[in-house]
């Protein structure tokens, strides 16, 4: 009896304020959306971390006949000065951290360079020009600065680089984009909140009389509260299922679809992935429903 007033309450309390009730929907869909695809963007970040970070190496190269470096003031790298490299790599202190050590020499380092060189713009080049190298993949990417300065002020190394430089400008975009999707989530939550409690508080001034009558016959405040509890739930609901199924469509036909049959060589987030951030969405509407009817029933509906 109780549940089918309640459900009555509540379907009710919706039809009377259906505009403003479609309101908290579409706000809360739009908010939600922003949240899940600032977590979708940073998932998306750290796939690419995952997959490009362990690719990438770390090139120790080592002097040439004339460089500038004071290290290599005596000229070109010597065996015994790679030979003591490569020990430090495979047997020192970060040999853990190292998963696998290539020698690269300079005759090899020219014949890749050709290679590469379709249009010929280093045909004056030679071998000698070249600089010999050790690629060094790491068995932990983030554990770059350990292994360069492990080797980087040894007799016979000119530079350490770490390749993954060449990502960094892309993983601050992706980033500053999570950043932004996150700021502009927050400041549509703060308007769902308000919107949902102002709903709230339409909906107890429109069924004060109601209200008045269940307080006299002795209707506790949990009964009374809990149909404007469940508009605000329902509608937040509502909101964060379509910003679910949203997300989910787009991920599907532009990304799956789209983006993945463009660009080939990148792991891209999926709907698994959009089904592991929609519970979260849920929560965060009831979560919303709730802070807003705490801050409005207790003065609208008080006993």
């Amino acid at each position: 009896m109780r549940l089918r007033f309640i459900f009555g309450e509540v379907f009710n309390g919706l039809r009377r304020n259906s505009t403003m009730a479609l309101s908290v929907v579409l706000v809360t869909f739009v908010s939600l959306t922003f949240v899940g695809a600032a977590a979708l963007t940073q998932m998306q970040v750290d796939k690419l971390k995952d997959d490009w970070y362990g690719k990438v190496e770390v090139s120790v190269f080592l002097c040439p006949e004339n460089s500038r470096e004071v290290r290599c003031v005596d000229g070109l790298a010597t065996p015994a000065e790679e030979d003591a490299i490569r020990d430090v790599l495979e047997n020192g202190s970060v040999a853990p951290l190292v998963e696998e050590v290539e020698y690269e020499s300079r005759e090899e380092a020219f014949e890749n360079l050709r290679e590469r060189d379709t249009d010929n713009r280093f045909a004056q080049l030679t071998a000698e020009a070249m600089q010999a190298s050790f690629r060094v993949k790491l068995t932990d990417p983030e554990q770059f600065e350990v292994v360069a300065d492990a080797v980087a002020g040894m007799d016979g190394v000119d530079e350490v680089q770490d390749q993954r430089e060449i990502f960094k400008g892309l993983f601050s975009l992706l980033n500053a984009a999570t950043f932004i999707a996150a700021g502009l989530a927050a400041v549509m939550l703060l308007a769902a909140v308000l919107l949902i409690t102002t709903t709230i508080r339409l909906s107890a001034l429109s069924r004060r009389r109601e209200t008045n009558i269940m307080r006299m016959v002795g209707a506790s405040r949990g009964l009374i509260q809990m149909p404007f509890m469940l508009e605000g739930a329902v509608a937040a609901t509502l909101g964060a299922v379509l910003a679910g199924t949203g997300l989910w469509l787009a991920v599907r036909y532009l990304i799956e679809d789209w983006l993945r049959g463009s660009v080939t060589f990148v792991d891209y987030i999926n709907g698994d992935d959009v089904l592991a951030v929609a519970p979260w969405l849920l929560l965060i509407a009831v979560a919303l429903a709730a802070v807003a009817s705490l801050a409005t029933l207790g003065r609208y509906t008080r006993a």
